[in-house]
């Protein structure tokens, strides 16, 4: 494979117009003395437990580049999940900015005028390798400012062995099926939730854009603008309230159960289906349950798309450093830089080559569904810089739509969104 190396020369001729000795905007003593760049790099940990963590794997990528990047030195920081957004708030807040972050949402870092678009920073074939539908999900106004790092798909899971024995012999396609099935299940198999509905504040909103999806629907509509309170929408929730809330279906109170619940029911076999993402089979195969996979059902039939879901690498204009960036970019999005990651965390990728990689190398059969739907995934408006607010208006609420009248809770989600959108 061949690596991308920064060019000393190019750097130094920029020299002129910066603080160092080759090219760094901010540079410090330290760096004028050695003639090298130190580039700040924050980033999330996906790892649960210390053996795990992701620092190796950062330390493995940033070797490899200094070693042939002589003139760029990479400062590591590693963040858990739960405290990097608030960190890196100080930092900004603090002017200590990153050059380049890894974590999972850019849109708020575009409306403060803060990052590099991703031309600046990619050469034109890292760009155009990643796979359109997530980069499109990069976009603010149509231009790509959040870069795609990971992402995951959702697929429609059941339990083999409870469909057995509800006499249950072919995977449901239409919200129909999944009624008439959920009705066998809890006539014949006792104690088992047969559909796992967690519209709870840990992921309602996704649980809720796959069941839109179903009917046509969604949270905006083709030019962007919130649909939340759109006719299909209240009709799909007036069809759960009917069909699986209201009969006992599902869980008693949908709105305070969360995703991680509804999973460890799965994997723990207490739970005969539910939508789920690709860390589901490991948790599956822990718990011995004998599960399969199929598309999501829909209103009419299965889907053909699926939510997507990404996390995101940007770049910050403040310290300059924008070739430094580049070679370090270019280097990290490699096949197998970006390869390895995925497979350490059983990810999706988000990269054409990589996706050629983990659809033909055999290594990935349970993934197969997943990387199947991502090239035609539906994602969250992440380029809408309201959306983290409605977002989580939705997470407050929407599972309320299944007890109480679903038209009035949207039309309440809608004027929120509106309201945001105007401040």
């Amino acid at each position: 494979m061949q690596k991308k190396t920064l060019d000393l020369a190019a750097l130094c001729s920029i020299a002129a117009l910066a603080l160092t000795s080759c090219g760094s905007g901010s540079g410090d003593g330290a760096a004028e003395a050695t003639g090298t760049t130190t580039i700040k790099l924050v980033v999330a940990d996906y790892g649960d437990t210390a053996a795990n963590g992701s620092k190796a794997y950062w330390d493995d990528v940033i070797k490899g580049f200094e070693a042939d990047n002589s003139a760029v030195k990479v400062d590591l920081q590693v963040v858990n999940w739960n405290d990097i957004d608030k960190q890196v708030k100080t930092m900004i807040q603090s002017g200590n900015v990153p050059d380049v972050l890894q974590t999972g949402g850019y849109a708020d870092k575009v409306a403060d005028d803060l990052l590099y678009k991703a031309s600046d920073v990619l050469s034109f074939g890292t760009q155009s390798d990643f796979i359109d539908t997530v980069a499109r999900a990069g976009q603010v106004k149509g231009i790509q400012y959040g870069i795609p790092f990971a992402s995951s798909t959702r697929v429609f899971f059941y339990n083999k062995a409870i469909f057995a024995k509800a006499g249950i012999t072919e995977a449901p396609t239409t919200w129909d099926d999944v009624k008439n099935d959920a009705v066998l299940i809890k006539a014949k198999v006792p104690g088992v939730t047969p559909y796992a509905l967690p519209l709870g504040p840990e992921e309602a909103q996704g649980e809720t854009m796959m069941w839109e999806l179903g009917n046509g629907g969604g949270y905006t509509d083709a030019t962007g603008a919130y649909t939340i309170d759109s006719k299909a929408n209240a009709d799909t929730f007036s069809w759960l309230k009917a069909n699986l809330v209201d009969p006992g279906l599902t869980y008693p109170n949908p709105a305070t159960t969360d995703r991680r619940t509804a999973f460890a029911d799965f994997a723990a076999g207490k739970a005969g289906m539910l939508n789920g993402h690709p860390s589901l089979i490991q948790q599956s195969k822990d718990g011995k349950v004998d599960y399969a996979t199929t598309a999501i059902p829909g209103k009419g039939g299965p889907l053909t798309s699926t939510l997507g879901v990404a996390d995101w690498m940007m770049a910050f204009k403040k310290n300059g450093h924008q070739q430094q960036i580049k070679a370090f970019l270019d280097y990290t999005y490699t096949k197998e830089n970006t390869l390895k990651f995925d497979e350490l965390y059983n990810l999706m990728p988000v990269t054409k080559d990589t996706l050629t990689e983990m659809t033909g190398n055999g290594k990935h059969a349970d993934l197969a569904p997943f990387l199947y739907l991502l090239p035609r995934a539906s994602f969250y408006p992440l380029g809408d810089t309201t959306w983290d607010a409605v977002s989580a208006e939705i997470k407050k609420s929407v599972g309320t739509a299944v007890k109480d009248d679903p038209a009035k809770i949207l039309t309440d989600l809608q004027k929120k969104a509106k309201d945001a959108a105007n401040q």
